[in-house]
C-alpha cells in the first residue's frame, strides 16, 4: 500500500450486533429480568436497535437476539418496554410461588427464563425442569416446556399472565 492509498473500511453489521448483545461478565448473577437487561440493546434508543438488527439479520439466517425484540421487528409487538413489563409480571407471578428460579443463563442475546425446580427429578431421575420462557410465536407472548429427559416437547402456548396464573397448578403437578 502506497502513502497515497487509504485503506477502506467498511461497516460490519454482525459485529456490531455481536457488541450489542453482549453482557457483562456478571450478568449470569442476575435474579430478575430487568438485573439482565444491562446491554446496548436495552438502552439505545429503540429505533437505532431495530436498525442495527435488520442491518445485522440476513435472509434466513436471524442474528441472537431477545424474543421482544423479534416481536417488536415483526410489528406484533409495540415496544421494547412493552416486552421488558410482561418479563417482570411473570416473575413477579413466579417470584411468590415455591420451586421456581429465573435462569439468566440463556443463549446469546435471549432473555432469561424460569425452571420449576421440583420438576426436575421425577420418577425418571434427572430430567429437564418445567420451563417458561418468553417466546415471539403467539400473542400470548408465554411458552411452558413440560419437564422432560429425552426429547424436548412441543412448546405449550400460553394465553397471556391470565392464562399462565390459571394454568400453573397444572404446569406445577407434572413432577
Amino acid at each position: 500500500m502506497t502513502v497515497t492509498e487509504i485503506p477502506r473500511l467498511e461497516p460490519m453489521p454482525e459485529l456490531e450486533w455481536a457488541r450489542a448483545i453482549e453482557l457483562p461478565r456478571d450478568a449470569g448473577s442476575a435474579t430478575t429480568p430487568a438485573e439482565l437487561r444491562t446491554a446496548w440493546i436495552h438502552r439505545a434508543p429503540e429505533d437505532q436497535v431495530l436498525a442495527l438488527y435488520r442491518a445485522a439479520c440476513t435472509p434466513g439466517e436471524p442474528v441472537p437476539s431477545p424474543w421482544w425484540l423479534r416481536a417488536v421487528a415483526a410489528g406484533t409487538l409495540g415496544h421494547r418496554e412493552d416486552g421488558f413489563r410482561i418479563e417482570d409480571r411473570v416473575h413477579k407471578l413466579l417470584g411468590r410461588r415455591p420451586g421456581w428460579e429465573y435462569v439468566p443463563w440463556a443463549a446469546d442475546g435471549e432473555s432469561g427464563y424460569w425452571e420449576f425446580m421440583p420438576s426436575e427429578g421425577g420418577r425418571a431421575g434427572h430430567r429437564i425442569p418445567t420451563t417458561i420462557l418468553p417466546t415471539e410465536r403467539h400473542p400470548g407472548w408465554i411458552d411452558v416446556l413440560p419437564a422432560h429427559s429425552l426429547t424436548t416437547p412441543e412448546p405449550i402456548a400460553v394465553a397471556g399472565l391470565a392464562g399462565l396464573r390459571a394454568r400453573l397448578g397444572e404446569f406445577e403437578a407434572v413432577r
